[in-house]
């Protein structure tokens, strides 16, 4: 007897049109989100087609949003693979409903509503906060540098632009002096019917290099004069340090030092609370964090709207300026006042009184070597590190798609609104 097998027919259409949402379990992360956007306020997307009536009908920009959001969640944030997989991929079709947009029209929708993707990061903490998965505690604070979307190797150097300007000056007068000597050759081989004054196309390019460069040299000059007058220095005096890099694929990145060496990237900051929820987010082109940590603490006040009673960060926030305006604030601190090694453990706390003559990284230092202060301190690891591990490794956001600080901004606040998005689903769903 022949064995029997379920019924396998491919090429059986279906009898009644089935139920998208039944191509998923129940608790699937695609109903998930789509549930969670569904109780968003969506006005200032939506709000940009409703008085558009030129034109073919636009795709619905609650399905578009929807798409977005759980590429996000699942690690998948090219506008290219987004499109293939709203055609490969079961949980994109049930989301997209069928649609099927391509990478053009999901990355100008990123583009376009960016600043009201950057809304939604506060929308989900109130939702953490009805929900009652997110109570006001104790917030750790890190900093990682993500490359940004431009090679290192297309930065100069303020010093080698200098160099660089005085020799196209010179390849450019030397290729104009050739065209016109070329003029009478081509006149005569040609006939008259040319112009005569068309730019070779080698000059053409050493010219749109030099121009490149002086509005590079222009940007560094008034960066310095910016920096001269954050530090009441002389404006006029001010001139570009001739190390200054500028980057003509993304002038607003930074060559900044990571991990593996330098890159050209930004300097994107977290707060993150116990419960492992991004409370705090930003993104600022300073190479190191030594001055995000009264910012990063207005950042959590704005928006998580309220302000925690206890604060972590390591030895990269510290300075003498940072110690002593934590003082004046309600904020419990504990920052490290230098880098510890791997695996070190803080020795015994000294007894006795602290001298008259201690410094305020001195008392720092006391207060996390105490025993309470050790332990205190010991959960920051555990608390925001694995944070960024999850977005930069299980994810896989090492880079950003964007160009730009302020398309920068938008799109580090829709990584951090998703990673929130994970945390919540796996908690309640």
């Amino acid at each position: 007897m022949a064995k029997t097998y379920r019924p396998y027919v491919p090429e059986q259409d279906l009898l009644l049109p089935p139920s998208l949402r039944e191509w998923l379990p129940e608790d699937h992360l695609a109903h998930f989100v789509s549930d969670l956007v569904d109780h968003l306020d969506l006005s200032a997307i939506t709000a940009v087609y409703e008085d558009e009536e030129r034109g073919y009908p636009p795709y619905h920009p609650v399905m578009l949003t929807k798409v977005l959001v759980y590429a996000y969640c699942v690690g998948v944030f090219s506008s290219r693979r987004i499109q293939r997989r709203l055609v490969e991929d079961v949980a994109f079709r049930v989301l997209a409903a069928g649609n099927m947009p391509d990478f053009r029209t999901i990355a100008d929708f990123r583009k376009i509503h960016l600043v009201a993707l950057k809304g939604f990061f506060e929308q989900v903490l109130q939702v953490a906060r009805d929900l009652g998965t997110l109570r006001v505690g104790r917030v750790a604070l890190d900093g990682s540098k993500i490359k940004a979307n431009a090679s290192k190797h297309k930065a100069m150097s303020y010093g080698r632009m200098r160099e660089k300007r005085r020799q196209l000056r010179a390849e450019v007068n030397d290729l104009l002096a050739h065209a016109e000597a070329a003029d009478a050759a081509e006149d005569a081989e040609y006939g008259r019917d040319r112009r005569g004054d068309e730019l070779p196309a080698e000059l053409q390019r050493r010219e749109s290099r030099l121009k490149r460069i002086r509005e590079a040299t222009r940007a560094l000059k008034a960066r310095a004069k910016e920096d001269a007058a954050a530090k009441g220095q002389s404006v006029e005096a001010a001139k570009p340090d001739p190390k200054a890099q500028y980057n003509f694929t993304d002038p607003e990145s930074r060559i900044m030092k990571g991990p593996d060496g330098f890159v050209q990237a930004y300097n994107v900051q977290v707060a993150v609370d116990e419960q492992q929820l991004i409370v705090g987010q930003a993104v600022t082109q300073e190479t190191n964090d030594k001055k995000q940590l009264l910012p990063m603490i207005t950042v959590i006040e704005q928006q998580l709207g309220d302000t925690p009673p206890q604060l972590l960060a390591d030895a990269g926030y510290c300075s003498d300026e940072n110690l002593t305006a934590i003082v004046d604030t309600t904020l419990d601190a504990y920052i490290s006042t230098r880098k510890q090694k791997h695996g070190e453990r803080p020795g015994p706390c000294p007894r006795g009184l602290l001298p008259k003559t201690a410094t305020i990284v001195d008392r720092m230092t006391r207060k996390l070597h105490t025993k309470t202060g050790a332990a205190v301190y010991a959960a920051r690891k555990g608390i925001v590190e694995p944070v960024i591990g999850q977005i930069k490794h299980a994810r896989g956001f090492r880079q950003f798609l964007l160009r730009g600080f302020e398309t920068v901004q938008g799109e580090w606040s829709l990584v951090c609104t998703t990673h929130n998005i994970l945390k919540l689903y796996r908690l309640y769903a």
